[in-house]
Order: C-alpha cells, then structure tokens, then sequence
C-alpha cells in the first residue's frame, strides 16, 4: 500500500521540489540574519505543508492523465491507471493532502500559504487541465508552477518576495525548467506522439527544439548575476553551471545522435538544478551558523 501511495503523489517529484524550497528558505534566513533555531517552527511547517501540497498536485494530475498516461510505457503502471487505487480514494487523498498543507504552509506564514495554493492551483488547471494537452507551449505554462517551492520556502520565513535573491532562485528554476524537459520530450518522442501531447520536439522537430533550448540556456545564464548583491560565489557557481550546460548542448547537438544530446542533457539538468541549490543551501547555512 506504502508503494502505491508513494507512486499516486509522485513521492520523486515532492523530493526533487524540496530542494529549491530549503533553498529558498535557507537563504531568506541567512540574507536577514535571522536565529536558525527560532526559525525551526516555521521550517516544520513549511516542510509539511509543502510535501502535502506537492503530493496533493501529483494526485490530481494522476487522476486527470488516467488516459494518456495508459498509453505511455513509464506511466502505464501508476496506480491510477491499473486501478489499485480507486478513482475516489485517490480523489479524496487529493483534497486532504491539499488542505492539510495549506493550513500547514498558514502556521509557517499567510504568505506561504497563498502562494503554495497558487502553485497547486497553476499545476492542475493551466498546466495539466488545458495546456499540457492543446499547445506546445505547456512546458512553458507548466513551469509557473514548478517555479513557487523557492518562494515557499522564502515566504515563510519573510513576505519581501520581491529580493532580487529570491527572484534569482524563481525565474532560475522557471528557465531550468525548459531544458530539463525538452531533452524529456527528445528521448519520449513516440511516447508523447501516441498519446496525443503536443511537446516542442513532436510539434516542432529536433532543431527547433536545439535553438530553443539554447536560447533559454542564454537566459539562465544572464539571470545568474541576480546573486551579486548577495554573493559573487553565488553568481559565479550559477554562471559556469548555466554556461557548462550551453556548451555541453552546442557541442552534444553536433557530435551526438538526439537521443544521446537528449540523456546528457537530462543528466546534466538533474546536475545542474542538485549542484546550485545545494550550493545555495550550504552557504546559507554556513553563513547563517558562523555569522559569516
């Protein structure tokens, strides 16, 4: 039961997602010299709310995809596919999951809890119940949502959302976002095309995709130097990460089949995204505990 579970609320994803929230949290209270251990209630709840949260958007959009995710070979077996979880306990798991966390996200902070609704919300209605099914930019809408763990774990620590810190750690994670599941749509083409998902590769090619890739590499790029008011170390990790992967994509498009520039571009994002959150989540800490 504990496995079938784990695969309804998409138990990897909740996992992925955290990251960029401690990053997010970590460095909202080293940029304001706030006590760690004061801040431990609102990190509880910002924990529990957004696991519950994240788990919540997974479970709807499990239900939701039941069709096309029968049809794709690596989603074939969830759960709400092959009905060892019914359609209505998956449903009320949903709704439980979804306001349980809100109200946890409340006791870390209002501000938490709104965004991490917005958040829920732009997955499950933009995102899985419109775009991901009428246009090739649903990655792009998609995003949006993928986009709001930083500034949960921001929010609940302090409301100014609008520090360029945190506004590096957001549009960083929307632009990642691009990338990361182009190279997924390349290497689920046939996947993608049988069950009816207009992804850029399907719609548009290979070389679009190539060029459109590079171009958001560009702009993640550009968006590093939003850490120089806080730290160069920042702004420099960031820039050889985001200039690394532009130059793994123009040398890995010309010397690899798509499939091969596909996979190194995935591995390379999971890198990338692992590398600079956890960079961010170090040297808050350290900062924060040293009085750095």
């Amino acid at each position: 039961m504990t496995k079938i579970l784990a695969a309804t609320v998409k138990t990897g994803i909740i996992k992925s997602n955290l990251i960029p929230m401690f990053a997010g949290l970590t460095l909202a209270i080293y940029t304001y010299d706030l006590d760690l251990i004061d801040q431990i209630p609102n990190i509880f709840f910002a924990l529990i709310g957004s696991i519950l949260v994240m788990g919540a958007a997974g479970a709807f959009n499990n239900l939701y995809d039941r069709d096309i995710d029968a049809v794709m070979e690596r989603t074939k077996q969830r759960p709400t596919v092959t009905n060892e979880i019914t359609f209505s306990k998956a449903l009320w798991l949903a709704i439980i999951m979804t306001i349980a966390g809100i109200i946890s996200l409340a006791l870390a902070s209002p501000l938490a809890s709104i965004i991490g609704f917005a958040g829920l919300f732009l997955y499950v209605v933009p995102y899985t119940m419109w775009s991901k099914r009428r246009t090739v930019y649903n990655t792009e809408i998609g995003s949006l949502s993928g986009a709001t763990p930083p500034l949960i774990g921001w929010a609940a620590i302090n409301p100014e959302i609008t520090h360029p810190a945190v506004l590096g750690l957001f549009i960083i994670t929307i632009i990642w976002q691009m990338p990361h599941f182009y190279a997924i749509g390349i290497r689920r083409h046939d996947e993608y095309k049988r069950a009816g998902v207009p992804m850029l590769p399907v719609v548009k090619g290979i070389k679009r995709t190539y060029w459109q890739t590079n171009f958001y590499l560009v702009l993640l790029i550009l968006t590093s130097f939003l850490f120089s008011s806080l730290s160069m170390g920042l702004t420099l990790v960031s820039f050889l990460l985001g200039g690394g992967w532009l130059a793994l994509s123009i040398y890995g498009y010309h010397k690899m089949d798509p499939e091969k520039w596909a996979k190194t571009m995935f591995i390379y994002s999971l890198l990338h995204m692992t590398i600079l959150f956890s960079t961010v989540i170090v040297y808050s800490l350290v900062g924060t505990i040293f009085n750095l």
